[in-house]
């Protein structure tokens, strides 16, 4: 597969540079042939050399890699390290029963955080995964391992809730473009485009709603394929002191993480996908590589986009903390089949109530999943709120000085009027923004985890494990001091590497910091005493 993509690269190059001189087209397919031939058999006997030069071997200390054809790389990493182990395989290595292991350890310093076989058996694969992350004797079958999740084909209907169903379609298209243009067929893309916008302006009524349709109509269409590819014969289960996902039909993928590596989860509810009832779920842990270049995947995903009542209950699944039976029983659109689908130990039929009692049902098990007793998160002050809608309104104050200054200067009154649009729809939508950040911010500190969430566009509801917690830093800019407020910062070696409570009372914020991590910060604070009353005579 690889040597076919070179080879249509160098194919199209050298067809391009043939017909720029002049030769017959019989000559041009003759010799891009030849090309073909010739690159392809280039890469696949570099391959071969590759593979053939490459070396690993496990010992009960390290693993370790050799490997290079005309530079020699040897690379070594401690089996303590290891923090995860991702196994891939696209249809053609699934074809000869290959498949690439990168091993992770979860350094951050390093340029390359992970060990990489490519390709090795399947069966080495999965032996050498559970050779890795068997650390210690091996234990039997703890209370809830097993199932945790699993695909329902129901969920794809959350896969169009995404901004690139909007924008998707206009971005291949200038792939497509592109394309053709490094192909010599420039030309006929500048044509193509060119009759499109003709007739754009000669009819905007009927171009201008059938192109957006159509934009979001194919953008829907490969969402919704990519949702079926990325999470065909999704898997979640738990292991003997693991976590292992599975998914994928063409290409498939499989994940496994140390539980003791895992640091927390997080709750994202992307703004379409949060009206559409739905939200996904996140692992906070040390050892998950980033994402390649090419590749757009959420590699801390541990679930596609399902009901906003299931995520919030896989993650309490996930963190090993059980929500109360009360809060089953409130819990929004969780019926007995879903139940069964993660894997529930008792099933609960559950019944959707109204909207009001769906958020605090919503907030109950949020506050559930860190070990909490209370119903919902702590709100943060009413100058929080303050600070979002001021900076709403310096905001459209910019665009507004700019429409005043046009009006001013341009002689048409129907663009006098039109540019004003341009500041009440930034008025309109920072002041949203305010509201809804504002009503998003919250905090809870539990047995366990501390939880904060924030966030407008995307809502993010973090549990952090408190035994995860390495240090804290306290943030107080001018404004919020002026207002009372801080924003305290978690600092961890998982996930982002720190987690902020943003914009919470500044006593508040520092004592939700001192009780998290009992001892760490009491060094640093300066408790005042309350004055005594002065005694009367």
């Amino acid at each position: 597969m690889k040597s076919l993509a070179v080879a249509a690269g160098a194919v199209a190059g050298l067809a391009r540079f043939l017909a720029d001189r002049g030769w017959a087209p019989g000559n041009v397919v003759a010799a891009c042939a030849a090309a073909a031939v010739l690159v392809v058999a280039a890469v696949v006997a570099y391959d071969m050399i590759r593979i053939r030069t490459t070396r690993w071997r496990l010992t009960p200390e390290r693993l370790e890699l050799r490997s290079g054809i005309t530079v020699r790389q040897h690379r070594s990493i401690p089996r303590d390290r290891v923090r995860s182990v991702n196994l891939r395989a696209d249809p053609v290595l699934r074809a000869f029963g290959l498949t690439v292991v990168k091993v992770g350890t979860g350094e951050h310093a390093a340029e390359e955080t992970e060990l990489a076989l490519n390709p090795v058996t399947r069966h080495e694969a999965e032996s050498l995964r559970q050779a890795l992350l068997r650390q210690g004797p091996v234990e039997g079958p703890a209370p809830g391992d097993g199932p945790l999740a699993e695909l329902r084909w129901s969920w794809i209907r959350y896969a169009p809730l995404s901004v690139w169903t909007f924008t998707g379609a206009a971005l291949l298209l200038g792939a497509l473009y592109k394309a053709l243009s490094s192909i010599g067929a420039k030309g006929v893309a500048t044509r193509a485009a060119t009759g499109l916008w003709d007739w754009v302006i000669a009819q905007p009524l009927v171009a201008v709603p059938l192109l957006l349709a159509v934009n979001v109509a194919a953008g829907g269409l490969g969402a919704v394929l990519l949702f079926a590819e990325s999470w065909g014969r999704y898997r979640l289960e738990r292991e003997p002191g693991r976590l292992r996902l599975r998914r994928g039909l063409l290409t498939t993928r499989s994940l496994t993480l140390e539980e003791r590596r895992l640091r927390g989860v997080e709750i994202s509810e992307p703004l379409l996908l949060r009206l559409g009832g739905g939200a996904r779920v996140k692992t906070i842990a040390t050892g998950l590589g980033k994402a390649a270049e090419h590749e757009t995947e959420d590699v801390a995903a541990l679930a596609p986009p399902l009901p906003r009542a299931l995520a919030w209950r896989l993650a309490a699944r996930i963190a090993r903390i059980e929500p109360a039976p009360e809060h089953h029983a409130h819990a929004p659109g969780l019926s007995t089949a879903d139940t069964r689908i993660l894997g529930a130990s008792r099933a609960h039929a559950i019944t959707p109530g109204p909207s009001e009692a769906a958020e605090r049902a919503r907030e109950a098990v949020g506050a559930d999943m860190a070990g909490l007793t209370t119903g919902a998160l702590v709100a943060h002050p009413v100058a929080a709120r303050r600070r979002r809608i001021v900076r709403a309104l310096v905001t459209a104050a910019v665009p507004a000085a700019m429409a005043g200054a046009v009006a001013w200067e341009v002689p048409w009154p129907w663009l006098r009027a039109s540019v004003w649009a341009v500041p009440a729809v930034a008025l309109v939508a920072g002041m949203w923004a305010a509201v809804e950040d504002a009503r998003s911010l919250g905090h809870a500190l539990g047995t366990r985890h501390l939880v904060t969430r924030q966030g407008a566009v995307v809502r993010r509801t973090i549990a952090l494990d408190r035994r995860g917690v390495s240090g804290w830093t306290i943030t107080e800019t001018y404004f919020q001091r002026r207002s009372g407020l801080v924003t305290v910062s978690a600092v961890t070696s998982a996930g982002k590497g720190r987690y902020d409570v943003v914009d919470v009372g500044r006593t508040e914020g520092l004592e939700l910091a001192a009780g998290a991590v009992p001892g760490l910060l009491e060094p640093f604070l300066v408790r005042c005493e309350p004055e005594p009353f002065p005694a009367r005579g």
